[in-house]
C-alpha cells in the first residue's frame, strides 16, 4: 500500500450493506473479495456475504491475500439480565476471529438503537432512546467484562460510537471514556459516524488518541445529513439517500487527520467505508478514487515534513 506508514484496508460493506440488504446482494463474496485484491488491498472485515464456517473463510481469505482486521459486535449491556448469555456469545466471538489473528473486535451496545438490531424496537424507528445512569452502569460493567475477555485472548475491545446509538454524540463518548477501564476499553475513531453524530472528527482523534486502536475511514455528503437531520431519517433510511460515502467525495478533510496520524505515529489499522448503493456508487470505481485521495494526501504531507 506504497508508503504508508499505517495499513491501509477496505470494509466489505462498500460491496455489501449491512443494514440495508439490498444494497449489493447480488453479490458473491468471490467477488468482492476479488475485487479488493485487484485493488491492492490486503485487509476487510467479516461481510454478511462471506462464509460462516471459520475454515471455509480462511480458504477464501488465503486464495485473495487477505487479512480479517475484524468483525461487527452487538451487545445489550445496558440490560443486566443479558450479561450473562451476552458475554458468553462475545467469548465464542472473541474466540473465532482470534483464528483469524485479528487483534481487535468492534464492539457496539445496541439497546436504545434506531439500528435494526435493538430486538426490541422496529426496523425503522428515529428516536434513539438515550440510557438512564443504570444503563450507563450496566453497559460499561459489561463493556469492562468483555474487554477483559479480549485482553485474555491478546485482543482488544474497540468500541464503536455510532450513529443512531446511545454513544454517538460528543457528550456521550466522553461519558464512556471516562467510566469504562481504559485497559479494558478501547475505540474505533470513525470519521463519518464521529461527524454524523456532532463530533469534529480531528478533534475526537486528538482528545482520543491515546485510546484508539482502529479506525474507519468515511465521508458524509453534508446536504443529505442535514435533511437526514431535520427529517428524522432512519439510519437505514440514511444510508439508502447516500449520506455515507468514500474518503474524498463528501464534506470531511482528511488531511489534518492524516496529518495528525503521521505525527502520533499511528501504525495500525485504518478501513475505507462508504456503505452507499452499489447500483449507484461502483464500488470498485469509488474505492479505487477513495485509496488515491488517501496515497495523495499522505504522499505529499509525508513530503512537506521531510523537507521541514
Amino acid at each position: 500500500m506504497g508508503n504508508l506508514p499505517f495499513h491501509l484496508g477496505i470494509h466489505p460493506i462498500n460491496w455489501v450493506g449491512e443494514d440495508v440488504l439490498e444494497h449489493g446482494d447480488h453479490y458473491s463474496y468471490e467477488q468482492v473479495m476479488s475485487e479488493i485484491a485487484s485493488l491492492g488491498f490486503k485487509g476487510t472485515e467479516v461481510s454478511r456475504k462471506f462464509p460462516k464456517n471459520a475454515k471455509e473463510l480462511q480458504d477464501a481469505l488465503s486464495k485473495y491475500n487477505l487479512q480479517l482486521t475484524t468483525q461487527w459486535k452487538s451487545v445489550l449491556f445496558s440490560e443486566p439480565n443479558n450479561h450473562k448469555q451476552e458475554l458468553e456469545a462475545y467469548r465464542h466471538h472473541v474466540e473465532f476471529l482470534k483464528q483469524f489473528g485479528c487483534k481487535v473486535v468492534s464492539t457496539a451496545e445496541i439497546g436504545g438503537s434506531i439500528l435494526n438490531q435493538d430486538p426490541r424496537r422496529g426496523q425503522d424507528e428515529t428516536d434513539v432512546i438515550r440510557l438512564d445512569s443504570d444503563g450507563w452502569k450496566y453497559m460499561v460493567e459489561g463493556l469492562n467484562k468483555a474487554g477483559e475477555i479480549c485482553r485474555e485472548n491478546g485482543m482488544y475491545l474497540v468500541y464503536h460510537h455510532h450513529a443512531g446509538t446511545v454513544v454517538e454524540q460528543p457528550e456521550e463518548i466522553d461519558r464512556l471514556m471516562e467510566m469504562s477501564d481504559p485497559h479494558l476499553v478501547h475505540l474505533l475513531f470513525d470519521t463519518g459516524h464521529g461527524y454524523y453524530g456532532g463530533n469534529d472528527p480531528l478533534t475526537l482523534l486528538k482528545k482520543y488518541y491515546h485510546r484508539i486502536k482502529y479506525i474507519h475511514l468515511k465521508d458524509v455528503r453534508q446536504e443529505i445529513l442535514v435533511e437526514a437531520l431535520q427529517n428524522k431519517y432512519s439510519i437505514r433510511e440514511c444510508i439508502s439517500k447516500g449520506m455515507f460515502t468514500v474518503p474524498g467525495d463528501g464534506c470531511l478533510d482528511f488531511k489534518p487527520i492524516f496529518n495528525e496520524l503521521l505525527d502520533r505515529g499511528y501504525d495500525g489499522w485504518a478501513l475505507i467505508e462508504g456503505e452507499q448503493d452499489p447500483l449507484i456508487c461502483n464500488p470498485y470505481e469509488y474505492a479505487k478514487k477513495a485509496k488515491a485521495h488517501i496515497e495523495d494526501i499522505v504522499t505529499n504531507l509525508q513530503a512537506q515534513k521531510t523537507t521541514i
